[in-house]
């Protein structure tokens, strides 16, 4: 059999393209669609040869291309399930145990803090509430403070006059209805002024230790492209993660997924050369044929 020979950089000295069902030969991927890959450890490369390659019965591959040669198995399609584990694997490895990137003591820290969160940079948050929650030190300051005041004290996350108007909005309802504690139960969260799933799912599994999935722009980017879900609402990803993640690593998989998003897997900028996730990565996979076409 022969092919024509698709090349994409992924590191130095190295040639790589992972699809969900391909032909490992040695250093060599063959795609269902005919396009070949290979891994070269120096930079003596071979271009313009075709590749020839044998394969018998038993899935057994040989391969020869230029001074290279080659051998080794069939790979069979992944299940969903064993993608889901190779990439809970490899971000655990890649970003380590659940880690929440919002500075707070307590439920109601974070709670106001991921409130501000809202189309706000976390290192934005994080240098506000640190004043922030040394002047107002309690629900009940927080449920006492001027609306104009406040609105000066966050200004610089934005859409201050909203975030101000239902922070005291949702402390009043914390003194009034729950004595100043904030609740763990996801509805009365959500009763909230302000909250919605990701703010309270955030306060559960960080806060209460109960396992929630929060999807923010980062997961929702970075599961679309895994092919974990295909649809663009939050709620309705969150339910598709539920289904396929194992509940202990929900908590998990947020912050790594979010880490992931900031590091590798930025919006109009991947970088999937360096991405670990890349051969689980439909999304990315095709994103990269696309350039190569251009």
């Amino acid at each position: 059999a022969y092919g024509d020979v698709f090349y994409e950089r992924v590191r130095p000295g190295a040639f790589k393209e992972s699809l969900e069902k391909r032909i490992t030969i040695g250093e060599l991927s063959i795609a269902p669609d005919g396009y070949l890959t290979l891994y070269f450890d120096d930079d003596d490369m071979f271009y313009g040869h075709s590749i020839e390659i044998t394969a018998d019965i038993n899935g057994e591959i040989s391969g020869k291309y230029g001074k290279y040669t080659f051998s080794g198995k069939e790979q069979k399609e992944m299940t969903k399930k064993e993608k889901v584990d190779a990439v809970l694997t490899l971000l655990l490895e890649e970003y380590g145990p659940t880690k929440c990137y919002l500075e707070h003591e307590n439920p109601w820290q974070l709670l106001i803090a991921t409130m501000l969160s809202a189309q706000c940079t976390d290192a934005r948050v994080n240098i506000v509430t640190k004043d922030l929650f040394q002047k107002y030190t309690s629900v009940r300051a927080f449920a006492e403070a001027e609306l104009a005041e406040l609105e000066q004290d966050i200004h610089s996350t934005g859409f201050y006059h909203n975030k101000a108007k239902n922070i005291i909005a949702c402390c009043r309802k914390l003194l009034h209805e729950y004595d100043g504690e904030v609740p763990s139960d996801i509805d009365a969260l959500t009763g909230l002024a302000g909250v919605g799933r990701k703010t309270a799912n955030v306060v559960r599994g960080h806060c209460f230790g109960i396992p929630s999935v929060v999807v923010d722009t980062h997961v929702k980017r970075v599961s679309n492209l895994l092919g974990l879900t295909t649809n663009q609402d939050p709620v309705k990803i969150e339910f598709d993660l539920m289904k396929i993640v194992p509940q202990e690593k929900w908590t998990d998989i947020n912050t790594q997924m979010i880490a992931h998003g900031r590091k590798v897997c930025i919006a109009r900028r991947p970088k999937c050369a360096e991405c670990v996730l890349f051969p689980y990565c439909t999304g990315g996979q095709k994103l990269q044929k696309e350039k190569q076409k251009t």
